[in-house]
C-alpha cells in the first residue's frame, strides 16, 4: 500500500497556488513545523509572481488614479488620470471618475497610466543559448516549463498581449500554454499562438551541418510545395494554432555592402496560404528578411512580414495599400552584434544592423504601417521593452512608436476594440510607469503596476 502523503496547502496568490508535499507522515514537532513555515515563507517572498501579485474579486470595483494617463489615440496625456474598472473591463476614464460603494482606490502617485504594453514577436519556448541546441538537447516538457515562466516574466514587465512565433520543434506545445493562461491556472499575456512554424526543406530553420545519419529535427515543419502547406496548415489550425507563421526568407548576407536573402516559396504558394488561412478566418505572417520574399509576402497579402530588413518600393507601396505591417525585431539585431562569437561574427552582425536601420529609415519615410515585436527568447524574457527603445532611436517619435505597439498590436494580434487603449468598454489591460513616454519612451522599461483583465499582478 501507498504511505499516506501530507499535502500542506501552504499560499494562494490570484491564480498562482503551491503545495508542499510530504511522501510519508512527518510528525509535526515544533521544530518541523518551523522548518516548514520558513520554507514556505521563503518560497512565497522570493518568486516575484508571488511577491508582488495581488486579485481583484470578480465585481469588485477598483479605481487606479495617478498623476498621468495617456491618451494614446489622440497622443495627450490626461493629468491626473484615473480608470474605473468593473470585473474584466474598463468603466469609466478621465481626469476624475465616480466612486462606487466599496470601490478599491489604488494610489499610483507619481506615474503614467498606459495600456499594457503588447509584443507581436515573441518565443516562449526559447532562452538565451545556442538555438539549434536547446531545441535538440531539451525535451518538449522541459521546455514547455521554460515557456510557462517565460510567459510569467513578460506578464510581470508590462506585455499584457503577445503573438508567438513559432514554438522552434515544440509542436503545438503552445497551445496548451495559452490555454492555460486563458483558464487562470498560470500567469501570463493574452496570447496569439501558431504552434511550429512551417519550412522548406533544407531552409531557415532545418537542422542543418549536423550528420544527416543523426535525422535531427528541424526547428519548424517541412511543406514543399502548395498542396503541403495546405496540409501542413490544416494540421496546425486542428492543433490549436490562432494563426500561421511562414519562413519566407532564407540566410542573409551582405554582398557588395547590401543585403542579400533567398526567398523559400514562390508567390502563388504564399497566395495559397493566405487563401487557406482565410477559409478558416486566419491569418499568415511570414519571417521576411528582404527582396524577393517580402515582395510575394506582400503580393499574397499576409498581415505581417517580420524582420522587414529590405523592402523595395514596390513592396512598400502594397503595405501600405493593403495595410501590411512590418515587424523590426531591433532588439534580437542588437543583442545578436552585442555577443556575438567572434569578432568576425560581431563585424557582421554591426553591419547587418547598420543596414537594417538605414532601410527602416527609408520605410518610416515611406508611411509602412509598423508593429512593435522583438523576438525575444534568445535573449531573455522580461526585458523586449528595449524595443520600442531601439524604433524611437533609429527614427520614430514616442508617440508613433507607442500607437504601433498598442493600436497596431491590438489590430494585428486581432483584438482592436478590446486592448490597446483606456477606454470604457476595453479590457482592463492597464500598467503604470514612472515618467512621462511621450517625453521619454525609456518609461516602458519601469513598470510599476501590471492589470490584465482587471486582476492586480504586479503592484
Amino acid at each position: 500500500m501507498e504511505p499516506p502523503r501530507w499535502y500542506f496547502r501552504a499560499a494562494s496568490y490570484g491564480t498562482l497556488a503551491f503545495k508542499v508535499v510530504a511522501s510519508r507522515p512527518i510528525p509535526m514537532t515544533g521544530a518541523n513545523f518551523r522548518l516548514l513555515a520558513t520554507a514556505i515563507v521563503l518560497f512565497s517572498t522570493s518568486t516575484p509572481y508571488a511577491r508582488s501579485q495581488t486579485t481583484t474579486a470578480p465585481g469588485h470595483a477598483v479605481v487606479l488614479h495617478a498623476a498621468r494617463l495617456l491618451d494614446v489615440k489622440n497622443g495627450r496625456l490626461v493629468k491626473p488620470g484615473e480608470v474605473l474598472v468593473e470585473g474584466e473591463r474598463i468603466v469609466e476614464v478621465g481626469s476624475g471618475v465616480k466612486r462606487p460603494a466599496g470601490v478599491e482606490v489604488i494610489d499610483l502617485g507619481d506615474r503614467t497610466l498606459m495600456p499594457g504594453l503588447i509584443d507581436a514577436h515573441i518565443h516562449l519556448f526559447l532562452h538565451p543559448g545556442a538555438e539549434d541546441l536547446q531545441t535538440v538537447q531539451e525535451s518538449v516538457p522541459q521546455r514547455t516549463i521554460t515557456a510557462t515562466l517565460a510567459a510569467r516574466d513578460d506578464l510581470m514587465a508590462g506585455f499584457t498581449a503577445e503573438r508567438d512565433m513559432g514554438t522552434e520543434g515544440a509542436g503545438s506545445a503552445d497551445t496548451a500554454v495559452r490555454n492555460a493562461i486563458d483558464e487562470g491556472r498560470i500567469p501570463g499575456p493574452r496570447l496569439r499562438i501558431s504552434g511550429n512554424a512551417i519550412n522548406i526543406l533544407g531552409g531557415h530553420e532545418d537542422a542543418i551541418n549536423y550528420n544527416p545519419a543523426q535525422h535531427v529535427l528541424p526547428n519548424a515543419t517541412y511543406a514543399n510545395n502548395a498542396a503541403e502547406l495546405v496540409t501542413v496548415m490544416r494540421q496546425q489550425l486542428k492543433e490549436g494554432a490562432d494563426f500561421i507563421k511562414i519562413y519566407e526568407t532564407g540566410p542573409d548576407a551582405v554582398r557588395d555592402g547590401k543585403l542579400s536573402t533567398v526567398y523559400q516559396y514562390t508567390e502563388p504558394e504564399l497566395r495559397t496560404a493566405v487563401e487557406e488561412a482565410a477559409r478558416l478566418g486566419k491569418r499568415v505572417a511570414v519571417h521576411g528578411t528582404g527582396e524577393p520574399g517580402t515582395l510575394y509576402a506582400a503580393r499574397a497579402g499576409v498581415a505581417s512580414i517580420d524582420h522587414a530588413n529590405q523592402l523595395g518600393d514596390e513592396t512598400m507601396r502594397i503595405m501600405r495599400e493593403k495595410q501590411i505591417f512590418a515587424v523590426p525585431t531591433f532588439t534580437i539585431f542588437e543583442y545578436f552584434a552585442e555577443h556575438a562569437e567572434s569578432p568576425a561574427q560581431t563585424a557582421r552582425e554591426h553591419r547587418m544592423l547598420d543596414l537594417k536601420v538605414q532601410e527602416f529609415r527609408k520605410q518610416v519615410a515611406a508611411g509602412v504601417p509598423m508593429a512593435v515585436g522583438s523576438d525575444v527568447g534568445p535573449f531573455p524574457h522580461g526585458t523586449q521593452a528595449r524595443e520600442l527603445v531601439l524604433m524611437v532611436k533609429y527614427g520614430m517619435s514616442p508617440l508613433a512608436v507607442l500607437q504601433a505597439d498598442l493600436l497596431n498590436g491590438g489590430k494585428l494580434l486581432g483584438w482592436e476594440g478590446q486592448i490597446g487603449a483606456l477606454e470604457a468598454g476595453y479590457l482592463a489591460d492597464i500598467i503604470a510607469v514612472s515618467g512621462d513616454p511621450l517625453e521619454d519612451i525609456g518609461a516602458v522599461e519601469n513598470v510599476g503596476l501590471v492589470m490584465k483583465g482587471g486582476i492586480v499582478y504586479r503592484k
